[in-house]
C-alpha cells in the first residue's frame, strides 16, 4: 500500500512539474511570437516609409549620377517643380508636385527664344515651342502599348534592327553607355549586360511615361548598373562633357525638334574616340517597296493603334514623322557639320530603317 501510494504521489509531482513546463513553454511561445510580430509591423513601417519617399522621387538627379563607379538604380526625382503655399502669415509650406508630363523638362524652345518660328510636326506646321508638348502627348499616350505595337508594326523586325546596330557598337566591358530617347530599354538592357559590373549605362528620355516604362522592365531583369535619367536630346543638360564612350539613339531623333543641336549635344558629351550610333526610319531605295511602304504606313498603322492603343493620331504622326526626318546623306552630312568623323551609314530592310554611325576625334 505504501509503495502504491508513493507511486501516486512521485506521478502526481511528475505532472505538475510536466504541466508547469508546459504553461512555462507556452508563456515563451507567446512571448516570442508576440516580439516576433512587433519586428515585423516595425520593418512593414520602415518598408512604407521607404516606398513612399520613393514614389515621390522616381529618377536620379544629375548629382547623383555616377562618377567613376556604377551607383545602381538611383530613385530620386529633379525637384525643379515646387509650389510655395502660405498657410497663415508665419508659416509657409513648400511641397514638390507631381512630374508635369506634358512638359517633361525644361523645353529650350520658347516664344522668347525662337519667336514665331515653325518646325513640323508629322505634316502639320507648329511654332517650335509646341513640338515638345506635342511630342511628349503622343508618347505619353502610347507607352503602355509601345513594345506590342512595335512587334505588330514591324512584324517583330524591329528586334533585328536594333541587333544589327548593336553589333556595330562596339561596346566593351567597363565602358559607359548613354541611350538617348531609349524609352523601354532594348538597347540599354542588352548594353547593360556587355558593360559589366565595371561599366555603366545611362538610360535616357525626355518622356516620363516612356522612361517609367523602361525603368520597371530593366529593374525587374535585374540590370543593377543602369541610371535613369529624364534629359531633352537637344541639350543634355545632365551630363558632362567627354562622359560616355558610346552613345546611341534608336527611333527618337526624327521626334527632336532641333536635329542639329541635338548632334552638337551628342558630340560634347562624347569621349574622344568614342561614336555615336543612329537607328532610325529613312528612306527605301526601292522605289516599288517606297509606295508599298507609303500605303501600309497610312493605312494599317493608324488601324493598328486604334484597336491595340486606342489612339489612331499618335501612330498617324508617327508614320508622318517617318516621311519628314532627313534620308540617309542628308543625316551623314548634319554629323559631319556637328563634328563627328567617318561617318557612314546601314541601310537595312531595302532602306526603310538606317544606322548611321559616326566618331569624335
Amino acid at each position: 500500500m505504501n509503495d502504491t501510494a508513493n507511486n501516486n504521489a512521485h506521478l502526481d509531482k511528475k505532472s505538475t512539474t510536466n504541466g508547469h513546463l508546459q504553461d512555462k513553454l507556452v508563456k515563451d511561445s507567446i512571448t516570442h511570437n508576440q516580439n516576433i510580430t512587433a519586428q515585423v509591423q516595425a520593418r512593414q513601417t520602415t518598408v512604407e516609409d521607404s516606398n513612399h519617399i520613393a514614389s515621390t522621387n522616381d529618377f536620379t538627379q544629375v548629382q547623383d549620377l555616377p562618377t567613376g563607379t556604377p551607383q545602381g538604380q538611383q530613385t530620386t526625382m529633379p525637384n525643379n517643380n515646387t509650389i510655395n503655399s502660405v498657410d497663415n502669415e508665419n508659416t509657409q509650406t513648400a511641397k514638390q508636385t507631381l512630374f508635369n508630363q506634358r512638359d517633361d523638362i525644361n523645353n529650350p524652345h520658347t516664344p522668347d527664344t525662337d519667336g514665331n518660328e515653325e518646325t513640323h510636326f508629322g505634316y502639320k506646321t507648329v511654332n517650335k515651342a509646341e513640338k515638345q508638348a506635342r511630342v511628349a502627348d503622343v508618347f505619353t499616350s502610347v507607352a503602355k502599348k509601345y513594345d506590342i505595337m512595335n512587334d505588330l508594326m514591324s512584324f517583330g523586325i524591329h528586334r533585328l534592327w536594333k541587333r544589327y546596330a548593336i553589333s556595330l557598337s562596339g561596346v566593351r566591358a567597363g565602358q559607359h553607355v548613354l541611350d538617348i530617347a531609349g524609352g523601354t530599354g532594348d538597347l540599354a538592357k542588352v548594353f547593360s549586360r556587355e558593360v559589366g559590373r565595371n561599366g555603366h549605362v545611362v538610360l535616357s528620355d525626355i518622356n516620363a511615361a516612356m522612361l517609367e516604362v523602361g525603368r520597371e522592365r530593366l529593374i525587374n531583369a535585374g540590370c543593377n548598373n543602369v541610371d535613369f535619367v529624364l534629359a531633352n536630346a537637344e541639350t543634355l543638360a545632365p551630363f558632362d562633357d567627354n562622359s560616355f564612350d558610346l552613345i546611341t539613339i534608336s527611333f527618337g531623333l526624327r521626334n527632336v525638334t532641333d536635329k542639329d543641336a541635338a548632334l552638337k549635344s551628342m558630340y560634347r558629351v562624347l569621349k574622344p574616340g568614342g561614336r555615336l550610333l543612329i537607328l532610325e526610319f529613312s528612306k527605301p531605295v526601292f522605289e516599288p517597296l517606297s509606295k508599298a511602304y507609303d500605303l501600309y504606313s497610312f493605312t494599317a498603322l493608324p488601324i493598328m493603334g486604334k484597336l491595340i492603343a486606342n489612339d489612331s493620331e499618335s501612330y498617324q504622326y508617327l508614320a508622318e514623322s517617318i516621311r519628314m526626318h532627313p534620308d540617309q546623306q542628308t543625316l551623314k552630312q548634319m554629323m559631319q557639320q556637328a563634328g563627328f568623323e567617318n561617318c557612314d551609314y546601314h541601310n537595312l530592310t531595302a532602306g526603310i530603317v538606317a544606322v548611321h554611325r559616326g566618331f569624335k576625334a
